[in-house]
């Protein structure tokens, strides 16, 4: 989501870390830059000029100027001021009251809305151990109602039945006593949007608030929207009453502007991150990781937890013993590129790479993306089962049969096969190295010698 804002606010950091000493005209033009690199990103000019004026009286402090480390101290100010501006600490969806808790989803038509219920759904469920209803109350958008139930199916959780003719008032009632009466710990009711705001919109989310008394009521805006976002959140601030925000399709090309904008202008804690179409591509919102995101310096935090979340134990550890035979089949190959997909993808975890940023341009000429990996396992698959535990087998016309097989070109699978051969000489020096010898020299160790 913040790639062009992490491009531009990266390098600006890059410099101001190289420097020692720093003039009050350095830090001026360093923020006229970020200025810049904020307003571009969509985020909203009254938030762009706050932030710029709180960074510049912290950086602009003779103990700041005068320190033998000042870039590094502006770095520090620019991350902790974004911090600041996106809430500071993580907040969690609020259950602390009498079940059910009632949720209500708000917002725009198109904004991912029901999609973000069922994920929300998924994450109470299997996350906090709740007993979860969900209810669609979109009796206008053709299929809404039936689009939630099918997304409660995939994630095993119940839906309202549905009534013909029943107006979103009455479902309301009718998944309010469910909920009571079956001992439902949670429900989370699916509001009606419009393509724009209007009277009638609001007033029907009021009257729907009135009867249920939501302990969360939450707006769900699509990260895509840019600056109208900042608009939607206000009205819906105003005449609703929102308790927080949720961002869906973070991973889509959003400048991220509205991630900025939003809590500042509400005041409203963002809570939620929509990470993807799966149903359990949803992450709370940490300010403080996201603001290292954006300023280029990785998530390793968030990166280590997705892998104890999605890396097959059994399938790491037959891993560790082919590498510690030196050896590296495409099976195992295989095998790691399917983990990559189950923590989200490769783009999804390039954001949280310390530094990567740096190399985006060439990663991006690569063609390394999602799409990259798909062909790879697929290119893998149309392989012999004796092709995947000897890649020595694959001579021209069994490269024109994999390529045919699985709609690429040979010169993919020359570059798989490449890439194979590296992986596999990197796994015999690590044998060779042993572990003293790898603590020793470490990745220089790994690297082919010239």
């Amino acid at each position: 989501m913040f790639d062009t804002l992490t491009g531009r606010l990266g390098s600006i950091i890059d410099r101001l870390k190289g420097r020692g000493a720093l003039t009050e005209a350095d830090v001026k033009a360093a923020l006229r830059e970020v200025r810049i690199a904020l307003l571009e990103a969509d985020v909203a000019l009254p938030v762009v000029k706050d932030f710029i004026a709180q960074v510049q009286e912290k950086a602009i402090g003779q103990e700041v100027l005068h320190s033998i480390s000042a870039g590094q101290l502006v770095v520090k100010i620019v991350h902790d001021a974004l911090v600041e501006f996106l809430g500071q600490e993580v907040v969690d969806i609020e259950l602390k009251a009498s079940p059910p808790v009632v949720i209500m989803m708000v917002g725009l038509q198109g904004s991912g809305k029901t999609s973000m219920t069922a994920k929300l759904g998924n994450y109470l469920a299997k996350k906090q151990k709740q007993k979860v209803l969900l209810a669609s109350l979109d009796i206008y958008r053709p299929a809404a109602r039936e689009q939630l139930r099918t997304l409660g199916q995939q994630c095993h959780i119940e839906t309202l039945p549905i009534l013909a003719e029943e107006k979103p008032l009455a479902i309301a009632e009718r998944a309010l006593q469910m909920a009571r009466l079956e001992g439902y710990d949670v429900l989370i009711l699916d509001t009606a949007g419009r393509l724009h705001i209007d009277q009638d919109l609001m007033n029907e989310v009021v009257a729907v608030r009135n009867l249920a008394k939501p302990t969360e009521t939450i707006l769900v805006a699509d990260a895509m929207t840019g600056q109208d976002a900042v608009v939607i959140a206000k009205e819906f601030n105003e005449k609703v009453g929102i308790t927080s925000i949720a961002l869906s399709r973070i991973d889509g090309d959003a400048r991220g502007g509205a991630a900025l904008s939003m809590r500042a202008v509400t005041g409203k804690p963002l809570k939620l991150l929509g990470t993807g179409e799966k149903p359990d591509q949803l992450e709370l919102f940490h300010p403080d990781r996201i603001a290292t995101r954006i300023l280029g310096m990785g998530d390793v935090v968030s990166l280590v937890e997705k892998a104890m979340e999605s890396v097959d134990q059994a399938e790491a550890e037959k891993l560790a013993l082919q590498m510690q035979k030196g050896a590296f089949t495409f099976e195992a190959m295989e095998s790691q590129l399917l983990q990559m997909n189950k923590m989200g993808g490769i783009s999804s975890l390039m954001g949280m790479i310390p530094g990567i940023n740096k190399f985006q341009d060439k990663i991006t000429q690569a063609g390394v993306n999602d799409s990259f990996i798909q062909r790879q396992i697929a290119m893998i698959r149309s392989m012999t089962k004796q092709e995947r535990k000897d890649a020595r087998l694959i001579n021209g016309s069994r490269k024109k049969r994999i390529a045919m097989g699985s709609g690429t070109s040979v010169q993919d699978v020359n570059k798989l096969l490449k890439q194979h051969r590296d992986m596999s000489d990197m796994m015999k020096r690590m044998q060779k190295l042993g572990k003293k010898g790898f603590l020793r020299q470490g990745l220089q160790g790994l690297m082919p010698h010239r």
